[in-house]
């Protein structure tokens, strides 16, 4: 069946409760003289309520009433939160230099409102000493507790232990920030034109690398 309302000659009742094109009550009129007062207006007579008795019908411009809820149903999946699971694989034994860098994701993650899998990975002797990749999760919770949390706590898979942190600020919050930052960044960008082409190349090296080291579904090794 069509999702569409009737509309116009397509209502076939006796009579219908009319709503105004301003929306007030005009009553139960005969159908004729809802037609009659939608040529008038230059309007088109739109079921809105099938299932009343009688059914309710409104004085609007159909097509304009179309598109505008097009608009705010294209709108809102444009805002629409996804919820994504970066994952972030690091070795028991991490230099220091590696850990910071893959910390430095793990925040970059966290503050875009995504969630982040854990991963150590063991190998050989390791395996017997699991401690090293527990003590290693605890200190990354606790490295970026300002922006998440340990959603799923450590537990041994086969030759890994997996930990997931959730992002304290939700998706769309971080979504809003990321536009509004963007925005700013378009504004300053007409305001000074070399510091922004420098800012953007910088902005881009940092992308290029991070994307390197941890691609779409996020993917590191240490």
């Amino acid at each position: 069946m069509s999702a569409e309302p009737r509309i116009n000659d397509r209502i076939r009742v006796p009579e219908v409760r009319l709503v105004g094109p301003s929306g007030e009550q005009v009553g139960i009129v005969p159908l004729a003289k809802a037609l009659e007062l939608a040529q008038e207006y230059d309007l088109d007579l739109v079921e809105v309520a099938a299932n009343a008795r009688p059914p309710v019908c409104k004085l609007m411009d159909y097509g304009k009433f179309k598109y505008e809820s097009a608009m705010k149903a294209r709108e809102a999946r444009k805002n629409q939160a996804h919820t994504v699971i970066k994952e972030m694989k690091l070795r028991p034994k991490i230099d220091p230099h590696d850990y910071d860098t893959k910390k430095g994701h793990v925040v970059r993650f966290l503050k875009q409102g995504d969630k982040v899998k854990i991963t150590i990975m063991f190998r050989g002797r390791e395996q017997s000493r699991p401690e090293l990749g527990y003590r290693l999760l605890q200190r990354l919770a606790e490295d970026v507790a300002d922006l998440g949390f340990v959603e799923s706590n450590p537990k041994q898979d086969g030759r890994n232990m997996i930990m997931v942190l959730g992002p304290h600020k939700k998706k769309t919050e971080a979504m809003a920030e990321a536009r509004q930052a963007q925005e700013a960044r378009k504004a300053d960008a007409k305001a000074n034109p070399g510091k922004s082409q420098n800012a953007a190349e910088s902005d881009h090296v940092e992308d290029t690398e991070a994307e390197a080291e941890a691609p779409a579904e996020a993917s590191a090794e240490a």
